[in-house]
């Protein structure tokens, strides 16, 4: 087959693909605007443990109004970070150069000692604020952390999924009234998370994808552990 006819074949194919491309960026805007309408829930100033001492959860928005917080799977008995959360954590140094411009700020939350937190920190070479709940029920309230009693019940990602002892993944947004006051204004888990992963959008991009044969994520490693 000519290489004309080959191109012409492509050209079609990508422009019926396109069709499907537009149509999921409208819809991606319409569940936005309604994530943007979901009711305020008011939620109490959470204190948390940080490298200079206690920190509420109001001084995680600094001066803006609106906060992003990552649920870190990093246990108090961890010895080593999640390696999934660790992948996303990549991104979140980048982006928090931007965030201040449209009224945000990032941080992140594990129920490790806050010594442990510093630990994988310096390990890491991240520079985003990290803090420690595990003085607080945090963690419990925004259902990431659960108990031994409560494996196997459908409990996790909105009572979708069954809950596993200790940590799990998850990312809630918060915003702060102009007389201080604190609202819950959303929680996503699971494969809610996955947009927030600037590699695998790239890697989805490419011929292979994600390739990862039916093994999930086996093949992410901590970017100190990547074989040359």
């Amino acid at each position: 087959m000519r290489d004309a006819d080959v191109r012409e074949r492509w050209r079609s194919a990508r422009v019926a693909l396109l069709a499907k491309e537009k149509a999921l960026s409208r819809m991606r805007d319409e569940i936005a605007a309604e994530r943007r309408a979901l009711p305020r829930v008011p939620v109490e100033d959470y204190v948390f443990d940080a490298p200079a001492g206690k920190v509420t959860l109001s001084a995680l928005f600094a001066d803006k109004s609106q906060l992003i917080i990552y649920h870190f799977m990093l246990g108090p008995n961890a010895e080593n970070p999640c390696k999934s959360c660790s992948f996303w954590a990549e991104h979140f140094d980048s982006i928090r150069v931007h965030l201040p411009h449209r009224d945000a700020e990032l941080a992140v939350v594990s129920r490790a000692p806050i010594a442990k937190i510093e630990q994988v920190r310096e390990r890491m070479g991240w520079r985003f604020p990290w803090v420690s709940s595990h003085a607080s029920s945090f963690n419990q309230d925004f259902r990431v952390t659960f108990s031994k009693e409560q494996v196997g019940q459908k409990l996790y990602n909105f009572d979708t999924q069954d809950a596993w002892e200790g940590e799990s993944p998850g990312l809630s947004a918060f915003e702060r009234g102009e007389d201080g006051a604190l609202f819950h204004t959303y929680s996503t888990y699971s494969r809610g998370l996955d947009v927030l992963n600037g590699t695998y959008q790239m890697i989805d991009l490419l011929p292979k994808g994600r390739n990862e044969g039916g093994k999930g994520m086996a093949w992410v490693r901590h970017k100190d552990r990547y074989e040359a």
